[in-house]
């Protein structure tokens, strides 16, 4: 299964995949960090199209177009607040969970994940990583998908820590 998931550490808005995930806020309307880099590399056609989605709640996923993307397709997912969130845990693992489902009903080869949740929504990396991946190999080997995966780090730190649990 590790053939099908690989990090890397790049700009995801750069990627050439079928989808790339967002890490949005509940407006889907744009925002800081990746969701605000999305936003702006896609053009304003994503946000016309994110209005008629009517938001988006923690743990849910919806599907636009990429516009001007590379990535043909942007799945929004939001990730829980660390420290709101009652339960982070379940709400990060349906956020790749969710993510993963709209890909593979879709039919989609390859996707790539940003680390969802662990910028400006406080969740501490590794214990994010760590959700992420267990929870993507959970879905591959449940629905034996062949989806190849990318795990798209903004850092080294956060690569290292994909790399680490990919190899294990």
């Amino acid at each position: 299964m590790n053939s099908q998931l690989q990090v890397i550490c790049a700009d995801i808005t750069k990627l050439h995949v079928d989808a790339i995930v967002n890490a949005a806020n509940h407006t889907l309307l744009g925002g800081g960090g990746v969701d605000g880099a999305i936003h702006r590399a896609a053009g304003p056609e994503l946000v016309k199209e994110c209005y008629g989605l009517g938001g988006c709640r923690t743990g849910e996923a919806k599907l636009t177009g990429g516009y001007q993307l590379p990535a043909k397709y942007v799945i929004h997912t939001v990730g829980p607040i660390y420290y709101e969130d009652e339960h982070p845990a379940e709400r990060l693992a349906d956020c790749y969970r969710n993510s993963l489902m709209i890909a593979i009903n879709r039919g989609l080869k390859t996707i790539a994940f940003p680390c969802i949740s662990t910028g400006m929504y406080g969740y501490p990396a590794d214990e994010a990583a760590h959700i992420a991946v267990s929870t993507v190999r959970s879905v591959l080997s449940e629905t034996g998908s062949n989806i190849c995966v990318t795990f798209c780090c903004f850092g080294t730190r956060d690569e290292a820590l994909y790399r680490a649990l990919l190899n294990a």
